[in-house]
């Protein structure tokens, strides 16, 4: 969904300054094709969550060049959708959509190779992401020592006292420019130099300046595993990279293990249903379940929530769901997963936890009677 912006020309080669402005997707496919003859690409000026989950099924494998954890665990999430385990837990081969990720921070960089079910996904290693770095408000509002202090406090707090009820557009050139003078106002009354209108923006969208070096490196990693993975030519890395380039070249591939009790990945637990088990007996059967053993769960489906247990506001508003069958509260797919997050007791000790479960219903979906079954309705 982005433009291409005028700090976007020195680290690549695909845009010129005449593109300013313009959709960088549908620009590079435009110059791509130009370079590449016999190529063909579509592009797609929008968000990745406005497009059907469907849209990417139709691909074989699905290359990820994004900038956020929210749109890696987004994309993951749906590439891990696709996944269906056998009666033993085994992930089924048709079902596995190959990811390849690859992001930069100044000159360190990764690259890695997602087989869901095979290697670890996004939420299996998203503890790898560092905290990002958050400013106390009193220091923002009472001892600024930093540019990067002025520029939070235009930002969160500024904007808020002048703008009431208008949310501040990280994308909108005015509403920068506006915090941008706030800060420089706010930085020379307190005697602090470098607030610019690029380190507002870096700030303000949490941007590391990038380098073309280790953009080309990142890239050329993740262009050669899609490569091997389309081909078969050579075995696929295993199957995480890291390169630090601040001092020196240095590069080291890890293979990180998946966490099998992952809710994304995982295979869950699987329960086979009559259609006509409501939500209720649903959540009856996994508290009886040995492998559950839930006490009071909330229930999730696709982000949509069928029943929260707590507060007690949000429990009234779901509690009509309880007696709906669960087959049409899920839409009345043949299977499909759910989440619970409930209680559950070991050594006299509680702890909250949540749980997925994959759904079959009896009599809708091929081949599941052949499937060593959970329980029944």
């Amino acid at each position: 969904m982005d433009t291409i912006e005028v700090s976007n020309l020195n680290r690549q080669f695909l845009f010129r300054m005449e593109d300013v402005g313009k959709p960088k997707a549908e620009v590079a496919a435009k110059r791509v094709m130009e370079r590449v003859s016999g190529v063909n690409i579509v592009p797609h000026f929008c968000r990745i969550e406005e497009k059907d989950v469907d849209f990417y099924n139709d691909f074989n494998i699905i290359a990820l060049g994004l900038d956020s954890i929210e749109a890696r665990s987004y994309i993951n999430a749906v590439a891990c959708s696709f996944l269906e385990y056998d009666s033993d837990d085994r992930p089924c081969p048709e079902t596995i959509k190959p990811m390849v990720d690859g992001g930069t921070e100044g000159f360190k960089g990764h690259a890695r190779v997602i087989l869901p079910g095979i290697t670890p996904c996004f939420e299996c290693l998203v503890w790898l992401f560092p905290p990002q770095v958050k400013f106390p408000l009193c220091t923002l509002a009472e001892t600024p020592r930093t540019p990067a202090h002025c520029i939070e406090y235009a930002h969160l707090i500024q904007w808020d006292q002048v703008h009431p009820g208008k949310p501040f557009d990280a994308d909108n050139p005015e509403h920068m420019q506006w915090a941008y003078l706030q800060a420089l106002e706010r930085s020379q009354a307190f005697g602090i130099s470098g607030v610019t209108y690029s380190l507002t923006q870096g700030v303000v969208k949490n941007i590391v300046p990038a380098i073309a070096s280790t953009n080309a490196i990142m890239s050329s990693a993740c262009a050669l595993e899609a490569f091997k993975i389309a081909t078969g030519c050579s075995k696929s890395m295993s199957n995480f990279v890291t390169y630090i380039g601040t001092e020196g070249i240095n590069t080291q591939v890890s293979e990180f293990e998946r966490n099998k009790d992952c809710l994304v990945c995982g295979p869950g637990v699987l329960m086979e249903l009559d259609t006509s088990v409501t939500l209720q007996k649903f959540i009856d059967l996994a508290g009886e379940h040995p492998r559950l053993q839930l006490a009071r769960p909330s229930v999730m489906h696709r982000g949509n929530n069928l029943y929260i247990r707590a507060p007690p506001v949000l429990e009234e508003m779901t509690r009509s769901n309880l007696e709906c069958p669960l087959f049409e509260l899920m839409g009345k797919v043949p299977k499909d997963s759910v989440h619970l997050s409930g209680v559950i007791s070991a050594n006299d000790k509680k702890s909250s936890v949540s749980r997925k479960v994959r759904v079959s219903f009896k009599g809708v979906a091929d081949g599941v009677t052949d499937m060593d079954t959970a329980c029944g309705g």
